[in-house]
């Protein structure tokens, strides 16, 4: 099955391949072909055969072990896609797979959140942000669990005797993170300060991250509360947490944990910022994603660059509406000298072979001269720290050019070139200034701090990493929950196996029975490889119509309330 969507729940909703469709309303392609060949074989919920006239598929899906599966199912691959497969070892993918089967049934059986999401919802919500961050399986465990062990339904000696001691110690530090601002009676900046060191020197980093990780899925969804308390919640996040995520170095976390307490916190300074921002947009693409393939594909197509590197990336990113602020109130600068509202990064990786650093560093002034081709440079703003590196060893070209087109004035937009090794070591360095800003004013004290962090990160690794081993056997990413299941290990799953997970669910047998007449296609009494594999190509479509269904209403809503923010906007302005 061709599935065509490609989701990104941290920022925005992503652009998606469309053939026919107008990009406005994008939906999923489907192989046709493919499922009218399929649906004589298998039969799931919404995709039945009319012409067999049965409707044992969506009795099989309504009932609670069979959508036990479909949820087990679906939420394991979606983590595991996004997980670098270099380190999803089959250890962690047990760990996870454990994780879940003993959330989802406590979890579908708790009430609404007070934000009005299901509590199986949010938990998946959070462990999806972790698997994005590229966290090990401990972390996304304890963020798939937090939920379970606030409703009171599981022990934190439960998790340790059933999951693992990892998890079991992660979400025990996370939930003494969880109180860190209760130790202050008044949050002024030097408390704040205090408050950040504190967590940076004695707490787990990893826990660190989980708490920063809930503390965002939080903040997403605090509509629910009143002006007040939203208020005090985002001043917390402002002052300790969004400093946190820039300390631990996930930038990504804190500059939206920025925008949201801004928004939060300064409701009509957010709308003017916001409103100036949008003002250089046109048409419904976002600039950047313009810009992003723009460059990446005249990259591309360039013959002496592509004789040069192995891969080329192009990252993109937004000023931040509350990084803007500061700088046209605080750094008192004009709107026209907030020249950094769009950027790019372009990350080469040279050719493998003799002279790989002179060959990535002529692989990136080559890269540059491509993007002068492209848009006019604004030289007195160009550094090469190339051929000039920092003091701690940074190297990168930085240029600024001239995206105005149509006699219409746009911002500069900022653009460093560098090799991976020369990304790496960049990445490096701003880990000890993250944490230097983050809260520890001593810079060596920062540095031990970063190596505690690595090590920590190493240590887990090692933990969770598979041992050589004679029975072990290997499977590929579509294949991992099959061998999961398969626990004997024969290349099937028999019912006895599908009973035993079904069970472990909270359900009782004759599901296994109702789902296994469903699913085995040749009628002998297994599941094979190819009939399970089909199995999850319909959950993991399923999933996605869901997640669309889901985005589309919240856009609806949006536009629908439309008049009344554009009259908003107007009178602000």
């Amino acid at each position: 099955m061709d599935l065509y969507l490609h989701d990104n729940p941290l920022l925005s909703i992503p652009n998606l391949k469309t053939s026919t469709f107008p990009p406005l309303f994008p939906f999923p392609l489907l192989n046709l072909k493919f499922l009218r060949r399929q649906s004589r074989r298998l039969s799931i919920a919404g995709f039945k055969s009319s012409a067999t006239g049965s409707s044992s598929a969506v009795t099989t899906l309504e009932q609670p072990g069979g959508k036990m599966v479909v949820e087990l199912v679906g939420a394991f691959n979606e983590l595991t896609e996004r997980m670098n497969m270099n380190v999803l070892s089959t250890s962690s993918s047990r760990l996870l797979f454990k994780s879940l089967k003993l959330s989802i049934p406590i979890l579908q059986t708790l009430p609404l959140s007070p934000d009005g999401r299901s509590p199986l919802s949010k938990a998946l919500s959070v462990a999806v942000i972790l698997a994005d961050l590229q966290m090990d399986a401990e972390v996304i465990s304890a963020g798939i669990l937090s939920e379970v062990l606030e409703s009171g339904a599981i022990s934190i000696y439960e998790v340790r005797d059933r999951i693992g001691t990892g998890t079991a110690h992660l979400l025990h530090e996370s939930l003494r993170v969880k109180n860190i601002s209760s130790k202050v009676e008044v949050l002024d900046d030097d408390s704040a300060a205090a408050l950040r060191k504190f967590c940076l020197t004695y707490y787990n980093v990893r826990a660190l991250i989980l708490d920063l990780v809930l503390k965002l899925d939080m903040m997403r969804h605090l509509n629910y509360l009143p002006r007040y308390q939203q208020q005090v919640l985002s001043l917390e996040v402002m002052k300790i947490h969004a400093p946190l995520a820039h300390a631990v170095g996930t930038t990504f976390l804190s500059l939206e944990l920025e925008d949201l307490s801004f928004q939060y916190l300064f409701p009509y300074s957010y709308l003017y910022v916001n409103t100036w921002l949008r003002s250089h947009e046109s048409g419904s693409k976002p600039l950047i994603d313009i810009y992003k393939e723009q460059l990446l594909q005249s990259l591309k197509a360039d013959p002496l660059l592509v004789e040069m590197v192995d891969d080329i990336l192009v990252e993109g990113r937004y000023k931040s509406r509350y990084s803007t602020m500061k700088k046209l109130l605080r750094d008192g600068r004009r709107p026209e000298e907030v020249n950094d509202i769009l950027g790019l990064r372009v990350i080469l990786k040279p050719d493998s072979g003799v002279n790989v650093v002179e060959q990535g560093e002529k692989a990136c002034y080559r890269a540059r001269e491509i993007i002068r081709s492209l848009w006019k440079e604004m030289g007195d703003r160009s550094k090469d720290y190339i051929a000039e590196p920092k003091a701690n060893g940074y190297q990168s070209l930085h240029m600024a050019v001239d995206v105005s087109e149509n006699g219409r004035t746009r911002p500069p937009m900022e653009i460093q070139i560098r090799t991976t090794d020369m990304d790496m070591l960049a990445a490096g360095g701003t880990a000890s200034h993250a944490l230097y800003k983050g809260g520890l004013t001593d810079p060596e004290e920062a540095n031990r701090l970063k190596a505690i962090m690595m090590a920590a990160a190493e240590l887990a690794a090692l933990r969770l990493k598979d041992f050589p081993s004679t029975n072990h056997k290997e499977c590929n990413h579509r294949d991992r929950v099959f061998c999961l299941l398969d626990k004997n290990g024969d290349g099937k799953i028999t019912i006895e196996e599908l009973m035993e997970i079904m069970e472990e669910l909270g359900a009782r047998g004759e599901d296994a029975r109702e789902m296994m007449q469903l699913l085995d296609a040749n009628s002998d009494g297994s599941l094979s490889s190819d009939e399970f594999d089909l199995f999850q190509k319909q959950v993991e479509l399923m999933r996605k119509l869901g997640d669309r269904d889901d985005q589309y209403k919240n856009l609806l809503d949006e536009k629908l309330h439309m008049p009344d923010g554009i009259a908003q906007e107007k009178e602000l302005a």
